[in-house]
């Protein structure tokens, strides 16, 4: 029999499980967390009671690697919100608000994390047979050349569980080097870039009429010289709306009612400040801090050994800010079963190629998160570069160019959304429309219908504040 250990039940480890399922005679899946059986939010995602989009190429990635299931419906069907990047949604950039286009583009999930995951693992169950337990993954068998299994710390004792594959899905808490280095291999090499940020979120009985207003994004600007500070309303399921407020290093949101609400309306546009004043709260204020860009250059050790594969934030994590995570893990998992199809999970330089292949989703959301947080006051591990300066302006005459020009708009959400390659925004077209700037004026302010601009003042209790 041949048997495949994945460590972590998050989304990156039930999709890699999907991703090996049909090489190999069994899949166990490792957590140290006993897994709710209903969306819940569990101790070992910190993360996981914040903002969440599951982004298109996520999402198409997600439903490759489970044919026939419809993983996109499934999550429809349990509440998930689907929104038409283009059209669907109100964003206010750097460069002032973006319009909205007739042409859909893009289509991203929103809903709670808790509700991907729970929606995700139980339909990886169903179509693979995988094996969730409950235990603690604690080190690897074998040696340099190749890994073979797993230590576990479980409720009944300490126990070794053999493994042709081994991946490594832990998360942000990963120990991978260490376990790396117990076998005589050395050389991973690791960086981190940390705006700061923390996140606070509440959720909120959406009020009624909501389901006709757009998903509200203000988003900070890396650029001014002074701490970011940021603001979202996102539609969950259960008729509610899930509200994060991000600040980096110096811009802190505060956890106190008051004080999130003052946040919400000094941010550079009030209106999601205007959409909660008069909301129900149903949580108190969460806060977050696991928040920093980190990544493991997997691809770049010399002599990786054989049977073991990173995925997921284990091998790299990024400001939630941008909302790649789940895209990249599912990206990175989509790699894994390309390359287990070809020759099989035994198949001689299986874990060297996916490595490599992996490192392209991840290239990609770290050019993007890093690119724009080395720009905060305070941030740590790294500066801002030649290239980051010269990328920085490209980026920054894209977004302005998005502001009236519906190409470079829909180039910007293609690549944001993971659903093209950073090649896109180059393209001769692209490049026309960003050398040209905007086609239209950009939008004076908040780019409302009128049916919207009615709902927002209905609800707005801040009159005469």
């Amino acid at each position: 029999m041949r048997r495949a250990v994945v460590i972590g039940a998050g989304l990156a480890g039930v999709l890699a499980a999907a991703a090996v399922a049909p090489g190999v005679d069994e899949v166990v899946v490792l957590d140290s967390d006993e897994l709710p059986d209903a969306p819940a939010h569990r101790r070992g995602l910190p993360q996981g009671r914040h903002a969440h989009l599951f982004m298109a190429g996520g999402v198409a990635a997600t439903d490759a690697l489970l044919p026939g299931v419809d993983v996109r419906r499934r999550l429809l069907d349990a509440g998930a919100h689907e929104i038409a990047a283009l059209r669907g949604m109100l964003v206010r950039s750097t460069e002032g608000w973006l319009p909205r286009w007739r042409h859909d583009g893009p289509r991203v999930l929103s809903c709670s994390r808790a509700l991907v995951d729970w929606v995700v693992r139980d339909a990886v169950v169903d179509a693979t047979g995988a094996e969730i337990r409950h235990g603690k993954a604690t080190g690897l068998l074998g040696d340099a050349g190749r890994v073979r299994g797993v230590r576990v710390s479980a409720a009944d004792g300490d126990s070794e569980l053999a493994a042709d594959l081994v991946v490594d899905a832990s998360g942000r808490g990963s120990r991978i080097t260490r376990w790396l280095e117990g076998l005589g291999v050395s050389g991973l090499q690791e960086r981190s870039v940390d705006s700061g940020l923390v996140n606070a979120t509440r959720v909120y009985r959406a009020p009624a009429g909501a389901d006709r207003f757009p998903l509200t994004v203000v988003h900070a600007d890396p650029y001014a010289g002074l701490p970011g500070r940021s603001g979202m309303v996102m539609p969950i399921e259960g008729e509610r709306w899930m509200v994060s407020l991000g600040g980096t290093r110096g811009g802190e949101p505060p956890t106190d009612p008051e004080g999130f609400l003052r946040y919400a309306l000094e941010l550079p546009d009030p209106i999601v400040g205007r959409l909660i004043s008069g909301a129900e709260p149903l949580t108190d204020i969460h806060l977050s801090r696991s928040t920093s860009n980190t990544r493991r250059y997997a691809e770049k050790v010399r002599e990786w050994p054989e049977g073991l594969v990173v995925l997921g934030d284990a091998l790299a994590t990024f400001n939630p800010a941008y909302g790649q995570g789940m895209s990249v893990a599912a990206l990175g998992a989509q790699v894994l079963a390309k390359e287990t199809g070809r020759g099989g999970v035994t198949s001689p330089g299986l874990a060297r190629r996916v490595q490599r292949g992996a490192a392209g989703p991840v290239n990609a959301a770290w050019a993007l998160a890093v690119g724009q947080d080395v720009w905060y006051p305070g941030v740590r591990g790294a500066r801002p570069r030649p290239a980051d300066r010269l990328v920085t302006a490209y980026s920054r005459r894209l977004t302005k160019a998005a502001t009236g020009s519906y190409r470079a708009g829909a180039a910007l959400w293609d690549v944001a959304s993971l659903s093209a390659g950073p090649e896109r925004v180059v393209r001769p077209r692209t490049l026309l429309s960003v050398l040209n700037g905007p086609l239209l004026p950009p939008p004076t302010g908040v780019p409302l219908t009128e049916s919207e601009r009615k709902f927002l003042n209905s609800v707005d209790r801040t009159e005469g504040d």
